[in-house]
């Protein structure tokens, strides 16, 4: 008997034949090498049996010769099955079209929800959504990655401290959380104002207070600036001293800087290759061949394909390689002395208040040893040196 698979994929014939001279008939099958298998008598001399699609035109050829009827029941294997499909190709079409138009829709956003956001800062989040291509009806796999998304919103919505991004099945869920309003100030006990630390006054500006020390004077940290005791001696009222006094501070920063800096920068060239990822394994589509670029940098983003909510095993690929170059940039002396100038005045910017500023700068020292641009920079900076003191039964 012929192994069934292989029969199955060649396919196979189940054969009826009734008449005279039947056993001779399976004897010259045998001696021509037509398989005959699962061969089964019946009472009224029927046999029912097995052959191979391959062997039935030889078949054919040997029952002319016999006084016998043959009746083909039915035929079994993939031919058979590939000849059935292609009758109800209508079908088969129809049931494919649906399952790619419903993967399809599934990959669309149909909705948008918003929720902890009052309505000028919904509208505010929806009208950034529309510059970065999120709204109904657009593709998912053009939509960016969704931790991108969240970094974008939160830094140009400026009324909300976090945002989180959730895409489930076709609709994105934005969870807000807004700044809160500053709290209203507790009214303030009797107070002093005393500098933070040494400085030169620059400027006072009091609002509530008896001003101690005169614009160009120096002062020590903890001396008191604006006394909250103000009236003579004999109607002398304690109050909250309140008011801005700005003083010269100084730092001192050193920094180091490098004749020479490497840098890569784009050429402009690229080359886009789109591709499926079916598990673990991805295969482009589109953008076949090798790179040509000697350096070159890559730029990958998948976007899962989603069927009725379900995220599938498949997903589509999307990846950008940028050709690049790599350039050494020589500085002068004087290039590389402004260029530390301004690296060390970026660095004590990120230590001063918001509100402080940078007033005067002097280089201490400059050297160059082993390629570099060697400084110690002295800094006059202009910032609130007040800080409130509560007034005590000791004072």
């Amino acid at each position: 008997m012929k192994n069934r698979w292989v029969t199955f994929v060649t396919g196979r014939v189940l054969v009826k034949i009734e008449g005279t001279g039947l056993e001779r008939l399976i004897n010259i099958c045998a001696r021509k090498k037509v398989s005959l298998w699962s061969m089964r008598k019946m009472k009224t001399g029927a046999i029912f049996f097995y052959i191979s699609l391959l062997d039935l035109h030889n078949f054919r050829h040997i029952v002319r010769d016999f006084d016998c009827t043959v009746s083909f029941i039915r035929g079994e294997g993939i031919p058979f099955l590939w000849k059935r499909l292609l009758k109800n190709s209508g079908f088969l079409i129809g049931v494919f079209l649906f399952l790619v138009i419903l993967t399809v829709l599934s990959n669309i956003t149909w909705g948008i929800q918003i929720n902890g956001a009052n309505p000028e800062t919904e509208h505010n989040i929806r009208k950034e959504l529309n510059k970065l291509g999120i709204k109904v009806g657009t593709f998912h796999f053009f939509n960016q990655d969704l931790e991108k998304l969240q970094q974008q919103l939160t830094e140009r919505v400026n009324n909300i401290t976090w945002i989180g991004v959730e895409l489930k099945g076709t609709t994105f869920h934005f969870q807000v959380v807004e700044k809160n309003e500053p709290k209203k100030a507790k009214p303030l006990g009797p107070q002093h104002l005393v500098a933070k630390k040494k400085a030169v006054i620059a400027e006072m500006f009091v609002e509530k207070g008896k001003p101690i020390v005169k614009v160009n004077q120096f002062v020590k940290k903890g001396q008191m600036l604006v006394s909250g005791m103000i009236g003579g001696e004999e109607g002398e009222q304690l109050v909250p001293a309140k008011g801005e006094v700005w003083g010269k501070t100084w730092y001192q920063s050193e920094v180091e800087y490098p004749l020479t800096t490497p840098f890569e920068v784009f050429t402009g060239k690229e080359k886009r290759i789109h591709g499926i990822k079916i598990g673990s394994v991805a295969f482009p589509v589109w953008g076949f061949g090798k790179e040509e670029f000697k350096s070159f940098e890559t730029e990958k983003t998948e976007h899962p394909i989603r069927f009725l909510g379900w995220e599938l095993p498949i997903a589509y690929i999307d990846e950008t390689i940028r050709e690049s170059e790599s350039f050494k940039r020589e500085l002068t002396k004087e290039e590389a002395v402004q260029a530390g100038k301004d690296l060390a005045k970026d660095d004590l910017r990120k230590h001063l208040p918001e509100d402080a500023r940078i007033d005067k700068e002097i280089v201490l020292h400059e050297t160059v040893e082993n390629g570099k641009v060697k400084l110690i920079v002295y800094f006059q900076v202009i910032e609130n040196i007040a800080k409130e003191k509560p007034i005590t039964q000791g004072d």
